[in-house]
C-alpha cells in the first residue's frame, strides 16, 4: 500500500464536484491524493490536501506548483473560456515535467455533429454544440503532447445514487413536473463508481490514449429514464416528450480499440441495478 501511495501525487481540478468528488474518494486511499473545490466548503476547507480554486479568476500553476502531481485529473467545471486558459497552462506544466500525465474528461458532444452511429475512440470529431466545441478544443491541444502524458476519457451520460440526474428526477416529481425525455436520443450511459474504477484501474496499468468508458450496449433515452423511475419505486409520474428530429440520433460512444478488462465492461442493465440499492 504504500509503494503504491509514493509512487503517484494525484491532483483532481473539480474534486467537489459529484464526479471529481467521486473520483477522488475512490483514489485517495492509495495515492497521495489532492483536490480543488470552488464553493464555500468547511468541509474542504479543514482537509489540507484541498486547495480553494475558481477558473475564472485564479491560476492553476500556483496549485501545480504547491502539488508538484504526477497525475493531474482534470474534472473541472466552470466558463468555457477560463477552463481553455487553465488548460493551455497545464499542457505548459506538462511540457516541463515529462514525468506528469494529465488524464481529462471530455464528452460524447465531441461526435454531437454526427447522428447516424456511434463513435468509436479513432473516429473524427465533429460538433454542432458550444459545448462539444469546447471539449474539442482542449481535446486537440492534448493531442500535441506526447502520447504516454495524455489520457482522455469520453463520457457519455452519467448517473449515479447521488448524481445531478437523479436528483433532478426526484425534484421534478415531487414536484409534480414532468420529465423530459427524448425519444428519439439512443445513447449508452455510465455511473460514478463504474468510472472512478476504470480511472483507478487506468493509472495503475499506466495506461495512455482515448477511452470511451460508457455501457457496451445502447438504449433509448425514454426508455432508459423510465427504467430509472421505475428502479425509485415511483409511481406517479409525468413524461414528456421532446422530439428534436424525426430521425433517431446516436449520441453514443463506444469502445472498440482501448477496451478495459471484461470486470470492467458493464452493460446498462448493471447501470440499472446499481441505481436500485
Amino acid at each position: 500500500m504504500k509503494e503504491r501511495e509514493d509512487k503517484h501525487r494525484v491532483l483532481i481540478l473539480g474534486a467537489s464536484g459529484f464526479l471529481g468528488n467521486a473520483i477522488y474518494k475512490e483514489l485517495c486511499s492509495y495515492f497521495k491524493t489532492f483536490g480543488t473545490y470552488n464553493t464555500e466548503n468547511r468541509l474542504f476547507e479543514k482537509n489540507s490536501h484541498f486547495f480553494q480554486y475558481n477558473v475564472e479568476e485564479d491560476d492553476v500553476f500556483e496549485i501545480l506548483e504547491a502539488v508538484k502531481p504526477t497525475i493531474i485529473i482534470s474534472a473541472i467545471r466552470g466558463e468555457f473560456s477560463a477552463q481553455v486558459i487553465a488548460h493551455k497552462h497545464i499542457t505548459e506544466y506538462l511540457k516541463y515535467n515529462k514525468l506528469c500525465k494529465l488524464i481529462f474528461l471530455s464528452s460524447a458532444n465531441v461526435f454531437d455533429g454526427y447522428s447516424k452511429f456511434p463513435s468509436y475512440e479513432t473516429d473524427k470529431t465533429l460538433s454542432h454544440s458550444i459545448y462539444g466545441h469546447f471539449k474539442i478544443k482542449i481535446e486537440n491541444m492534448l493531442m500535441r503532447l506526447p502520447k504516454k502524458q495524455t489520457v482522455i476519457i469520453r463520457l457519455p451520460m452519467v448517473f449515479g445514487v447521488q448524481s445531478p440526474r437523479i436528483q433532478e428526477i426526484k425534484m421534478l416529481i415531487n414536484e409534480k413536473e414532468p420529465i423530459e425525455v427524448f425519444p428519439n436520443l439512443i445513447m449508452n450511459v455510465s455511473t460514478d463508481s463504474k468510472l472512478t474504477q476504470q480511472i483507478h484501474y487506468i493509472i495503475n496499468r499506466d495506461k495512455k490514449g482515448v477511452f470511451h468508458l460508457g455501457s457496451k450496449d445502447l438504449v433509448h433515452h425514454d426508455e432508459f429514464i423510465e427504467e430509472i423511475i421505475k428502479t425509485l419505486d415511483i409511481e406517479n409520474y409525468t413524461l414528456k416528450h421532446v422530439y428534436t428530429t424525426n430521425d433517431e440520433r446516436y449520441l453514443a460512444v463506444l469502445s472498440k480499440y482501448n477496451l478495459l478488462p471484461k470486470h470492467l465492461q458493464f452493460s446498462s442493465q448493471d447501470i440499472l441495478t446499481e441505481l436500485a440499492v
